[in-house]
């Protein structure tokens, strides 16, 4: 997912991303009482934290400075889809449902055009999948990082790409024994097995430059 951050200014995303990834270790992913701000000081103003309230509604519990100005008001309780213009807030709502429901790792390119007193901007988000401390998944941990003045608030996004990626816990496969290797030299040789193919990211591309749709592509091979 990270040809979504080749422009320079998005490292909050990394670097939330790297940290999600340590909490979560052999894992599907942590527990929101892990997260600790003190993990992710430097990407702080840009992170939040959802409640999932309803299929594809998620509001916000926590959330950095960044929000804020870009809506010119206190976001929390509010629900994410307050940042995205109306015409993609499905889009949006659908997201969400696969990071809660498959799990998955989401990541959406948004832009808000430019206007009297309010400037083109170009933003990413990034959804994270964690538990509640009652073992279900919904909360997220996200980041949402804008380029561009902010102007008049509040500033709603369009978006304009997303990419999905199905998590899994990593394998947790032993290494062989120097046992294991001298009686598979006695035994009859056997078809040599080649590494799983790697996992391709989900991705949804807009069908519609007016009304853009999340469409997931699944690699089954």
């Amino acid at each position: 997912m990270t040809e979504f951050r080749a422009d320079v200014g998005y490292t909050a995303l990394s670097q939330v991303e790297a940290y999600w990834e340590g909490l979560r270790g052999m894992r599907l992913m942590p527990k929101r009482s892990e997260i600790d701000p003190r993990g992710i000081e430097s990407a702080l103003e840009y992170t939040f934290v959802l409640e999932r309230i309803a299929p594809g509604m998620a509001r916000i519990r926590i959330a950095g400075s960044h929000l804020s100005d870009l809506m010119g008001m206190e976001v929390r309780g509010m629900p994410l889809t307050s940042l995205i213009t109306p015409p993609c807030r499905r889009q949006i709502s659908d997201a969400l449902e696969e990071v809660f429901q498959r799990p998955a790792v989401c990541e959406l390119r948004l832009v808000t055009e430019g206007g009297a007193g309010r400037p083109h901007m170009d933003a990413r988000l990034l959804l994270l999948p964690l538990k509640s401390d009652l073992g279900d998944v919904s909360r997220i941990l996200g980041c949402m990082v804008s380029h561009g003045d902010i102007g008049l608030s509040p500033r709603r996004f369009d978006v304009v790409g997303a990419k999905i990626r199905p998590i899994t816990a990593p394998s947790t496969v032993p290494l062989p024994t120097p046992a294991d290797a001298a009686s598979k030299t006695m035994a009859r040789p056997e078809t040599a097995q080649g590494f799983a193919a790697p996992e391709t990211p989900f991705e949804a591309n807009t069908p519609r430059a007016d009304v853009p749709y999340l469409r997931l592509v699944k690699n089954d091979d």
